[in-house]
């Protein structure tokens, strides 16, 4: 990967159990959860009595690092101390057509090693873990560790001595449950109090054998995964009483042939970006892959059904967002549609139950790890997004429905559905002054981009009704989003083959990504020369680092960003248009999991970080699969 990461993934499993490197090189910076705060991970390996550092920081001599690569699983370095070179493989399998693996808490770091001098040496590593990676910060509360045996492979165990599971919600915090495992087969594990640092850790050293693989196994059982309107549900991974211990050791077993289906997923992947999009867009789609899946909970409800909880990351926290599903739901499309509707299932709970006050969709289902309803909102008609979810919804639903040929699930929520459609026939043409998903940009009037995506919505409606056999209903529908949609035309036209912000506010711009569907779907709502003019104009309104997300402010998204370039018809002008995008990321300041919120003048972060939209970027690729036409 010829993409220098803002930051590079090294053990990312969910929200929580996240290890990120945030520099260059492996052994400059300290080991941080995706938040930023440290999650202290150093790694050393002695070769003939000299001891170097490979991973984290601290004050003792370093290996030189040569390179890194990533893919959609793994981040590979390669380091060397002059005498041998050492390999630094980590990887999370995070398969999305495998639940039971995707879910299980467990990452890897291989460590192999050759002579480089033509000499023979004797080489061990050693791996220190801190007690920041079971609460929030150091010192909150004491520690225990315990010395076990997963099926006998060597683990340290690591956790706050007062546990409370569930105990509280929000954004910028870390787990203060459960336990941290350190497991190494052959190795030897302790744990120890560093009072300079007043921290304790847990440790194991491990002797390593010329080009043979050594694993360092890396788990955390978070014991109850998500508090879901009133009940501990587990994951996937746990849900038939497999414990932590038993999890290690089938990891271990099943190292191989994961990374054989790993690095073969990741190289078509890989290929078939290539192919959607260019090199550019291979890479960015590598590099989003682990940040998408991982900052979400893959959980089982109480009546088996799979629950795909996101976390707003550093947005407000909030669960099951609607408005962060949308745009991450091409990646799911392409490779799982089920964990699409496992984001569904909390918003059709919470929407059906007594406890939702309004005629439109909820913007979210929760505070993460708590999803009992909104925390903020169902009395404050102003804090909702009533347009915006409902139109995400419908545009959920329909292409998840597309996606599996099936549209039960639909028809299982078919009244709610119905009054959602109804809102948007009645309030989504011309909304009033309301939010949108682009929140951040404030409450706007006669959006043209939202308004498209009641359009979108509409026109789902009768997609759905269509494939389930009702053929008189489907065309009123479709023909009601055209004739929508050509209103749209007239009152949004600039005059020069532009549209605008919104529909009062003449010689503006936006992007009109909402539009995507239309082509994806070929459904031709919109007059295919409106969507092309449109997008041909969006070149004029590049920045060095992409077109902002409208004319208010230079700051733009990166998921609408690519979903913008995918209404162009060249592929060419595709990789033109996002290549301003790899170029943010490849020299942005801001050394942090990939924003999606930047400056298109400097490639500065603005706010948000590790979130779930970035699945947005597999657009392309959901358009080059033929998936979603209809």
């Amino acid at each position: 990967m010829k993409l220098r990461a803002p930051a590079y993934p090294l053990i990312n499993v969910d929200p929580y159990f996240a290890l990120w490197s945030m520099s260059d090189k492996l052994n400059e910076s300290t080991v941080c959860h995706w938040t930023g705060k440290p999650n202290t991970l150093l790694g050393t390996v002695t070769v003939d009595g000299e001891e170097k550092l490979f991973m984290g920081k601290a004050e003792m001599p370093k290996m030189e690092q040569l390179a890194v690569d990533v893919d959609a699983f793994s981040t590979s370095y390669l380091f060397t101390d002059g005498k041998i070179e050492l390999s630094v493989r980590f990887t999370t399998p995070l398969l999305p057509d495998d639940l039971k693996v995707m879910t299980r808490p467990v990452g890897y770091m291989a460590l192999t090693w050759w002579s480089c001098d033509g000499e023979d040496h004797e080489v061990s590593a050693s791996v220190l873990a801190s007690e920041e990676l079971v609460m929030n910060a150091k010192g909150d509360d004491t520690v225990e560790c315990e010395l076990v045996s997963a099926r006998g492979i060597p683990c340290a165990k690591m956790g706050k001595t007062h546990q409370t599971i569930l105990n509280r919600s929000g954004d910028d915090l870390r787990i203060e449950w459960g336990y941290f495992y350190l497991g190494i087969p052959g190795g030897e594990l302790s744990s120890f109090r560093c009072p300079d640092e007043e921290m304790t850790y847990v440790m194991g050293k491990v002797s390593l054998e010329e080009a043979e693989t050594q694993l360092v196994l890396l788990a955390y059982d978070d014991i109850e995964s998500l508090e879901y309107f009133g009940e501990h549900v587990k994951s996937v991974w746990n849900s038939d009483g497999t414990t932590i211990l038993d999890a290690i050791s089938d990891a271990n077993d099943s190292y191989e042939i994961l990374c054989t289906t790993c690095d073969a997923t990741a190289e078509a992947l890989y290929l078939d970006a290539v192919n959607a999009g260019g090199v550019k867009y291979a890479e960015l789609l590598s590099l989003a892959f682990r940040q998408v899946i991982s900052a979400h909970k893959c959980a089982l409800d109480t009546d088996g059904n799979v629950i795909f909880i996101s976390k707003e990351c550093f947005s407000n926290g909030c669960a099951a967002t609607v408005d962060v599903s949308y745009p991450s739901i091409p990646m799911f499309l392409y490779y799982n549609p089920e964990l699409v509707k496992g984001m569904m299932r909390p918003i059709f709970k919470y929407a059906e139950s007594d406890k939702w006050p309004f005629d439109f969709a909820p913007h979210d289902a929760g505070q993460y790890p708590l999803v009992n309803g909104q925390v903020y909102g169902e009395n404050h008609l102003d804090s909702q997004m009533p347009v915006e979810e409902c139109g995400n919804m419908l545009v959920m639903v329909a292409s998840t429905a597309i996606a599996e040929d099936d549209a039960s699930f639909a028809a299982a929520h078919w009244d709610t559905l119905t009054a959602w459609v109804q809102y948007l026939i009645k309030y989504g043409e011309d909304p009033a002054n309301q939010l949108c998903t682009d929140d951040f940009a404030g409450h706007l009037a006669h959006n043209c981009n939202l308004s498209i995506k009641a359009i979108m919505g509409v026109a789902c409606y009768g997609i759905l009704n269509r494939m389930l056999g009702h053929e008189d209903a489907a065309d009123q529908y479709i023909e009601m989003a055209r004739k929508m949609a050509r209103s749209w035309a007239e009152r949004a036209a600039n005059g020069d083959g532009s549209y605008k912000l919104a529909f009062d506010r003449p010689d503006t711009f936006s992007m009109k990504y909402n539009a995507v569907w239309d082509k994806l779907f070929g459904t031709n709502i919109f007059p295919i020369e409106v969507l092309q003019s449109e997008a041909s104009t969006n070149f004029a309104c590049m920045n060095a680092y992409g077109m902002p997300l409208d004319n208010r402010a230079t700051y733009t998204k990166s998921d609408w960003l690519v979903w913008t370039a995918t209404l162009l018809r060249d592929g060419e002008d595709f990789e033109r248009f996002i290549a301003p995008l790899w170029n943010a990321y490849n020299s942005s300041r801001s050394r942090v999991p990939m924003t999606d919120w930047y400056d298109t003048i400097t490639a500065d972060q603005i706010g948000f970080q590790n979130r779930t939209v970035q699945g947005g970027l597999f657009i392309k690729l959901l358009e080059d699969s033929g998936i979603m036409g209809i």
